[in-house]
């Protein structure tokens, strides 16, 4: 049997974000849409420098419709002030467009995509590259980091790091804000707080300096 994926489900002549968004409400391409509530496509400016990618969408996002616009997201947009960038400029999106999770009782419990759930929604993501056509990712956590950079990549030890990614815009890998509201010790969340707008500062300088080459 032939694998699916999201490659099935893209319009060959689909040139701008409103399409492939439209597109992607009715992808089949794995089966992640089953449980989940919604696709949770990307959002923000449509010719944004720096690409914002996690990993999937979170409890809020599925329900909403919207990415990062749960706990995750308001702990981002704290990254993105500190690293003074107008979040009005960046462009939000995840690897996978649809949440994963469990059911216990009430709750919905996230889950790690799989490996093959990645590979499935990739051409989605390569999709958005291609029409927004940013000068830098910023892949936030390790699955999106492994997604694009291959399985070898560590956070915690090449985080902040430029990395050029064939084919696609170079890449600054960084902590998820999900990982820091997970972190159980205050010195350890704000640790994390401060590497992130680091990174996120970097990935705006980097951004600059091509922007002004490619100029």
């Amino acid at each position: 049997m032939a694998r699916r994926s999201a490659a099935d489900f893209v319009p060959a002549d689909a040139d701008d974000l409103e399409a492939l968004r439209e597109a992607a409400a009715r992808c089949r391409g794995c089966d992640l849409y089953r449980a989940a509530t919604q696709t949770v496509f990307g959002e923000g400016d449509p010719r944004a420098r720096i690409m914002l990618i996690g990993e999937k969408p979170g409890d809020s996002e599925d329900r909403e419709g919207h990415p990062f616009v749960g706990p995750a997201g308001r702990e981002l947009a704290r990254g993105l002030e500190a690293a003074a960038i107008d979040p009005r400029h960046v462009y939000v999106t995840n690897v996978v467009k649809h949440f994963k999770f469990v059911q216990r009782g009430k709750r919905r419990i996230h889950q790690k995509p799989t490996a093959g759930e990645v590979q499935a929604c990739l051409p989605w993501l390569d999709h958005e590259l291609e029409v927004v056509r940013p000068d830098v990712m910023v892949l936030l956590g390790a699955t999106a980091a492994q997604a694009l950079l291959g399985k070898a990549f560590r956070i915690t030890a090449q985080r902040g790091e430029r990395v050029d990614v064939e084919g696609r815009p170079s890449a600054i890998a960084t902590w998820h804000p999900s990982a820091i509201l997970r972190a159980k010790e205050h010195e350890d969340r704000e640790r994390m707080r401060a590497e992130l707008a680091a990174d996120l500062e970097v990935a705006a300088q980097l951004s600059a300096r091509l922007h002004r080459r490619a100029g």
